[in-house]
């Protein structure tokens, strides 16, 4: 463990749980109400539940890789976008400085 880890404790599903991490507390805050929302959604929210833990887990592990593979697509269609967007101003800009120095 390094200097800056610091241990955290949370309680899902009726178990807690605790580990070390060096990330800070707001976004420790973030990533802990993601899951819980994802347990939440993916029938876990409290009360006594027809679903066992391990089913509701493994649903929210898969809405969890589901948002990943989405948000990953569309990074991978911003950066070809972005790619293009700048090849094209480079050529501009290329073809803007030949016709100056042509004059």
């Amino acid at each position: 463990m390094s200097e800056t880890e610091r241990l955290v404790k949370f309680t899902l599903l009726g178990q807690e749980y605790r580990f070390y991490t060096a990330a800070s507390e707001e976004e420790m805050d973030r990533i802990l109400g993601l899951v819980k929302k994802l347990v939440d959604d993916s029938g876990g929210g409290g009360g006594a539940s027809a679903v066992p833990n391990n089913k509701i887990a493994v649903m929210a592990c898969l809405n969890l890789a589901s948002q990943y593979v989405r948000l990953k697509r569309e990074f991978d269609e911003y950066k070809r976008e972005s790619n293009k967007r700048i090849v094209h101003i480079n050529n501009q800009i290329t073809e803007t400085l030949k016709d100056k120095t042509t004059i």
